[in-house]
C-alpha cells in the first residue's frame, strides 16, 4: 500500500481514429481498439508503483474521430484519475480534432507503421500540431513494417511505450506530494540550501520544514509508539552489529553512553518516519497533529553541525529508512538525504520512481588512477577497473540493499524492489554490515555509522540534479558499474580515508572523448560533492523524465539512439545536447512561469 496521500495516477489510452463513416471508420475499429488493449496489457502486465501496486490503464470508451470523442474521453479520464496519456493509431486521423490538449499530462503517440493505412502519416500530423500548440508529446514509430492485422508490439515500440509510461507516472507521483526538510542548510552545503520555487515550479512538489528540536520533544514528549520502539530496539540488538571502535581512548564512550545512543537512534528513526508520512498510533495517544504527517515523498535531515555536535548523528536513521526492510519487514525503501541535500534527494527520487529500487547516497570522494593505486598498494588494477576508479563513500544514508547481498534466480548479486526480496537476503545484507560508533572528530554528539562493502560487479547509474544560476537546473548521468577490488587493495585504499564508512567503488563507463574521456574526467565534471546511485543502466530513463520536467540534461554516456525525448525537441537543431538546453528553455518549468 502506497503511504502517501493521494490516489495513484492512471494512465490513459487513447484510441484515435479516421472520423469519416459509411465504411472508412467502421473498418478500422477493430484494429484500432485492438491496439489500445495490447498497449495496456503491455503496461499492465510490465510495470509496478514502487509500493508495489501495479499500474492501471483505462482506455476511452469508444475510439475517438473528432473533438466530441475526445471530450468525452477527457472527461472521463479526469473522472478515473488519469494523468498519463498514451493515443494509439493505425490510420489517419482529424489531427487537432482528437488531441489530447491538457497542458500537465504527459503526452505520447503511437503510429502504426503498416502500409494499408497511414498511421505514420497521422502521427507526423499530430506531432506537429502538439509542437505548434506548445505541448511536447513523444512519438512512438516502429523501424518495421506490420501488417494491418499484426495485434504484437514490436520490441522498440514497446521499449519507448514503458520508457515513455515509468518516466510520466514519475512526473504524475511527485504532483501534490512534499520534500520535508529536517532542519536546514549543513556546513554550507548549496543542495541543503532547499528552493522552494524550484519545487514547486518543476516538479509540483511543497517544501515543508521542521526544526530538527522537534526531535528532541516528541523524544522528551513521548511523541511516538513505545511498542514500536520496544520492536525496533529488540530487532537493532539482534541484528546490527556494533564495530570496532576506532576512537581514541580518551574520546570513546562507555558501554552505558553508547547503550542510550542505541536507544536515541532508534527512536530518530520512528520519529523521522512519522514526520514524513504520520502514524495513526499517534492520534490514540493523543498527538492528533502529530499523527498525520507531512505526505513526503521525500526528506533529508541537515545534521551537520548542530546536531551532531550535541546529538547522536542520523547514519542509523538515513541507512535504515534507505533499505528495503526494517523491524516491521521487507517494505518499499524510503528516500532521505543525509545533510539534508534536497537535490540530491531529488536525484535518488527520480532513481526509485523509475526503477523501484533503494538508492544509494554516496559522496563522490576520490578519483584512484591506477598509477596512483600502484604506487600506495604496489598492486596493479585488473579487469573493468583498469582504467581507475572511483570512490563513493557517504557516513549516512547508503542503503544497506547496496552491500550486494540480494540475489536474482541464478544466484547473482543485485537489488531488487521489495517485493522480490526475501528473508534471505535481508539476513545477507544485515549480516555484511557493522556500525562503528561515529568519529567523534566529526560527530561529537555520537551515534554510530554504517560500515560494510559492496561485494559485487553490478551495472549501477549515478546522477545528480545541480542549480545553476542563470540557467536553472541541470541534470548530469553517468552509467557504470560496482566492482570488487581484491582484499589487499581495497584495505589499504579504504584506511586512507574513514574505513568505519560504507564503501563502493565505481568504475564509468568511458568513451575516450569529452565528460567521458576516462574516469578522472567524470569525476572532474561531476557537479556537486554527492551522488545518487541506482541499480541497473537507466540513463535513457533519466533522460526522458528530465525531458518531461524540462531539465535539461548536461552530461551522460547513454548511446544517441536510446535517447528519447518529444519529438518536438528535434526542431532545436541537430546537435541533441545543445537543443535539449534549448528546449527545455523555450517550454519552460512544467508547473511554473515560462520566461519571455
Amino acid at each position: 500500500m502506497s503511504r502517501l496521500i493521494g490516489r495513484l495516477p492512471k494512465v490513459g489510452i487513447r484510441p484515435v481514429i479516421d472520423g469519416r463513416e459509411m465504411g472508412v471508420r467502421e473498418s478500422l475499429e477493430v484494429q484500432t481498439m485492438d491496439m489500445a488493449k495490447a498497449a495496456a496489457k503491455l503496461i499492465e502486465d510490465t510495470l509496478r508503483f514502487p509500493s508495489g501496486e501495479k499500474v492501471e490503464c483505462v482506455i476511452a470508451d469508444t475510439t475517438i474521430g473528432g473533438v466530441a470523442d475526445a471530450a468525452a474521453c477527457a472527461d472521463k479520464f479526469k473522472r478515473e484519475g488519469v494523468e498519463v496519456s498514451l493515443t494509439v493509431t493505425p490510420c489517419w486521423c482529424y489531427g487537432t480534432e482528437v488531441m489530447d490538449t491538457d497542458p500537465l499530462t504527459p503526452k505520447a503517440v503511437w503510429g502504426f507503421n503498416g502500409t494499408e493505412r497511414p498511421g505514420a502519416v497521422y502521427l507526423a500530423a499530430a506531432l506537429a500540431g502538439y509542437s505548434q500548440k506548445g505541448l511536447p508529446a513523444f512519438g512512438i514509430y516502429g523501424k518495421e513494417v506490420q501488417d494491418g492485422g499484426d495485434q504484437t508490439i514490436p520490441d522498440d515500440v514497446s521499449e519507448k511505450i514503458l520508457r515513455f509510461v515509468k518516466g510520466a507516472l514519475a512526473v504524475a507521483q511527485m504532483k501534490g506530494k512534499s520534500y520535508l526538510s529536517i532542519g536546514y542548510s549543513s556546513m554550507g552545503i548549496a543542495g541543503s540550501m532547499v528552493d522552494v520555487n524550484f519545487l514547486q515550479d518543476y516538479l509540483g512538489v511543497r517544501a515543508e520544514f521542521v526544526e530538527s528540536v522537534e526531535l528532541l520533544r516528541r523524544m522528551d514528549k513521548g511523541i511516538y509508539d513505545k511498542e514500536e520502539f520496544e520492536k525496533a530496539l529488540a530487532w537493532t540488538k539482534e541484528n546490527c552489529k556494533e564495530g570496532e571502535d576506532r576512537n581514541s581512548l580518551e574520546t570513546q564512550k562507555s558501554s552505558e553512553e553508547k547503550e542510550k545512543e542505541w536507544e536515541k537512534v532508534v527512536k530518530m528513526t520512528l520519529i523521522c518516519k512519522d514526520l514524513m508520512n504520520g502514524n495513526p498510533k499517534l492520534k490514540e495517544l493523543g498527538f492528533g497533529e502529530e499523527s498525520k504527517g507531512r505526505n513526503a515523498i521525500m526528506g533529508g535531515f541537515q545534521g551537520q553541525r548542530q546536531w551532531t555536535d550535541y546529538q547522536p548523528n542520523a547514519d542509523f536513521t538515513e541507512s535504515i529508512l534507505n533499505s528495503s526492510f526494517d523491524w516491521n519487514g521487507i517494505r518499499q525503501a524510503y528516500v532521505f538525504a543525509t545533510e539534508n541535500d534536497c537535490l540530491n534527494a531529488i536525484s535518488m527520487l527520480f532513481g526509485h520512481l523509475l526503477t523501484n529500487k533503494a538508492q544509494l547516497f554516496s559522496d563522490v570522494r576520490t578519483y584512484w588512477s591506477p598509477e596512483s593505486v600502484e604506487r600506495v598498494t604496489g598492486k596493479k588494477l585488473t579487469g573493468i577497473a583498469k582504467d581507475g576508479i572511483i570512490h563513493l563513500i557517504n557516513s549516512g544514508s547508503t542503503t544497506l540493499d547496496a552491500t550486494a547481498q540480494q540475489k536474482d534466480s541464478e544466484g547473482n548479486p543485485t537489488m531488487k524492489p521489495f517485493w522480490d526480496i526475501t528473508e534471505d537476503d535481508v539476513q545477507r545484507c544485515l549480516d555484511n554490515t557493522k556500525w562503528p560508533p561515529a568519529t567523534f572528530e566529526y560527530f561529537r554528539g555520537g551515534g554510530f555509522s554504517s560500515q560494510f562493502l559492496t561485494k559485487a560487479t553490478m551495472p549501477l547509474t549515478m546522477c545528480r540534479l545541480n542549480l545553476i544560476k542563470g540557467i536553472g537546473p541541470v541534470l548530469q548521468i553517468v552509467e557504470g558499474w560496482s566492482v570488487e577490488l581484491p582484499e589487499d587493495i581495497h584495505t589499504i585504499l579504504d584506511e586512507r580515508t574513514d574505513p568505519t564508512w560504507p564503501t563502493t567503488w565505481f568504475v564509468p563507463r568511458t568513451t575516450g572523448k569529452g565528460f567521458f574521456k576516462d574516469a578522472y574526467t567524470v569525476m572532474a565534471k561531476w557537479g556537486a560533492n554527492h551522488g545518487a546511485i541506482s541499480h541497473g543502466h537507466i540513463g535513457a530513463d533519466l533522460i526522458s523524465l528530465a525531458a518531461m520536467l524540462r531539465i535539461p540534461v548536461n552530461m551522460h554516456n547513454v548511446d544517441e539512439k536510446d535517447v528519447f525525448r518529444p519529438s518536438a525537441w528535434s526542431a532545436f537543431g541537430e546537435e541533441l545536447e545543445g537543443a535539449d538546453y534549448r528546449a527545455c528553455k523555450n517550454y519552460g518549468p512544467l508547473y511554473g512561469f515560462k520566461e519571455s
